[in-house]
């Protein structure tokens, strides 16, 4: 039986976090991107690796960095003939980038050759690529409680060695679902995960893929980044882009939500004045962001007035509209 120690608050160093890509990756914890099939969750992780292992900045991140090791596993590409092409296209330092072999014994998240690659490269991220395949056999990724063991001894390793081990994964197929119950296996995964991000492409926008923030335990959510995937311009970032979690997975584009936001207002509007806080809780039961409220708003020349302590919205008389 295990000896009672007790920790005493007052006694426990305040400690910062560190980041490796803020608010999206910290280090010494454990990340999970995922997303569904050819989404571009692997180009995005690729993408990462080679401006680290050059000390470049990261996208809509000015943070000066210096180059880092990175260990990269896969289980579903061929080293030569898809990695590190995809690497030199993304102009990176192979010699950064380190691959525990696998030729002998396939690699687990349990597997000790896990924290001695850590120690002997001194790589400052891990990455599992899909995490499925490196959970082991005899191990169900249903089960909450084996899962927990498994997570809780990567996240002491990440701990231990400040190093950002991410978990690249596969999303369920569960259309229709809301975001936090589309990840394969015990929602475990998730739970232990400091930050969660999803990737997936705009659907009517094909070439556009987009990450987004899912979870985030120890900042403010970052806001969703955007990359280009398109025969005629390869790849390249886009910036920050307007969309949430559930709208990039079910397909619904910001042109469609700014339609409904519109609609949304002329209804509630019809017969005269409205409580703007109702319109608010309509529209997020809607899951129309409040931006895309306001854009809409903004275009039908919607007044807001205030009676008493409350604020009102009303559409503009005939006269305004007709001068639109």
């Amino acid at each position: 039986m295990a000896e009672l120690k007790i920790i005493s608050m007052d006694e426990v160093a305040v400690e910062e976090v560190e980041w490796l890509w803020y608010p999206y990756i910290p280090y010494g914890k454990l990340t999970i991107i995922h997303g569904d099939g050819g989404e571009g969750k692997t180009t995005l992780i690729l993408r990462l690796a080679a401006l680290l292992s050059r000390g470049e900045k990261l996208p809509c991140d000015d943070t000066a960095r210096e180059p880092i090791k990175i260990i990269y596993q896969t289980a579903e590409d061929g080293l030569g003939d898809t990695i590190k092409p995809r690497l030199l296209a993304g102009n990176a330092d192979c010699s950064q980038i380190k691959v525990i072999d696998e030729s002998e014994a396939a690699l687990t998240m349990l597997d000790e050759r896990v924290e001695k690659a850590i120690a002997e490269t001194g790589a400052r991220v891990i990455i599992l690529d899909p995490m499925q395949a490196y959970i082991g056999a005899k191990v169900d990724m249903n089960r909450a409680n084996e899962v927990r063991n498994i997570l809780s001894q990567l996240g002491r390793i990440a701990e231990k060695y400040r190093c950002a081990i991410i978990l690249v994964g596969h999303l369920n197929k569960a259309q229709g679902n809301k975001s936090n119950y589309r990840g394969l296996g015990s929602i475990d995964f998730q739970a232990t995960a400091r930050s969660v991000l999803v990737v997936g492409r705009v659907k009517d926008k094909p070439e556009v893929r987009v990450a987004a923030h899912q979870k985030s335990s120890l900042a403010p959510e970052g806001k969703p980044i955007a990359f280009e995937l398109s025969e005629a311009n390869g790849f390249r970032w886009l910036g920050h882009y307007d969309i949430s979690i559930d709208d990039l997975l079910s397909g619904v584009s910001r042109e469609k939500k700014s339609d409904m936001a519109e609609s949304l207002i002329v209804d509630c509007l019809s017969d005269g004045k409205y409580p703007q806080q109702i319109v608010l809780q309509k529209a997020q039961r809607l899951g129309i962001s409040k931006r895309v409220l306001d854009e809409a708003k903004k275009t039908l020349r919607v007044r807001s007035v205030k009676e008493g302590s409350q604020w009102y919205w009303e559409l503009p008389d005939e006269k305004e509209a007709g001068n639109f």
